[in-house]
């Protein structure tokens, strides 16, 4: 079995293609370069292709910086302090369509290589912010490709995976312990200083922290 990975370099990504791995797909990571606004998560995801053992690592360019519309591709500052409970309004980290883009993205490249899956390292922290890392729009994705690839008109499915869906940071992490990740490869920061240290308090770092807290585990970027 193959499956494309969409890998961003962030803990989350990591943990749901060593699942798909441990689950006997053979990986192919795609990284897209849209525009954020550093580049320490392309180097940290080279670091997790690495680990993972990856048939193929693609990085590509697509520049979304040129549509605007988020704090991620340097329109306005990145939060700072939120209230990570909020349910409010979408956060200004929330770049237009990035979901539907990147997965399309992934979807090209699967059928080329033949494979049945694409993971995804959504999960339910993002609901409230984020209205494409929901469920039934990953249903309704899947819905997508077998109606728009020769693929799908021929009967094949892919699956969109989400091993991470239904789980809080804390069960993430703790998932990773048993596969014996090295979180010390991932990066989850919005806003690193020059150096590519974590600000510490963008929506990201204050999530990661909390689910390291919370499964009891050191992060191994605050040693």
């Amino acid at each position: 079995m193959k499956a494309v990975v969409l890998l961003s370099g962030g803990l989350d990504s990591y943990t749901a293609g060593a699942i798909a791995r441990r689950d006997g797909y053979e990986l192919y990571a795609l990284t897209i370069r849209y525009g954020q606004v550093h580049a320490v998560e392309v180097d940290a995801a080279r670091r997790v292709a690495r680990a993972l053992g990856v048939a193929a690592h693609v990085e590509l360019d697509l520049d979304l910086k040129a549509f605007g519309g988020s704090a991620l591709v340097g329109e306005g500052e990145i939060p700072k302090g939120r209230d990570l409970d909020d349910e409010g309004e979408i956060p200004s980290t929330y770049v237009p369509a990035r979901n539907t883009i990147f997965l399309s993205i992934a979807l090209g490249w699967a059928e080329v290589v033949g494979a049945s899956a694409i993971v995804i390292g959504v999960n339910a922290l993002d609901y409230s912010g984020y209205p494409d890392c929901r469920p039934e729009f990953l249903r309704g994705f899947e819905r997508l490709a077998s109606l728009g690839t020769r693929s799908g008109i021929a009967g094949a499915r892919l699956e969109v995976l989400a091993p991470l869906l239904h789980m809080s940071k804390a069960q993430i992490i703790r998932e990773g312990v048993v596969l014996n990740l090295d979180y010390a490869f991932t990066h989850s920061c919005y806003d690193p200083g020059p150096n590519g240290a974590p600000c510490g308090d963008c929506d990201s770092c204050r999530l990661r922290a909390r689910g390291f807290s919370e499964a009891g585990v050191a992060d191994p970027l605050c040693r």
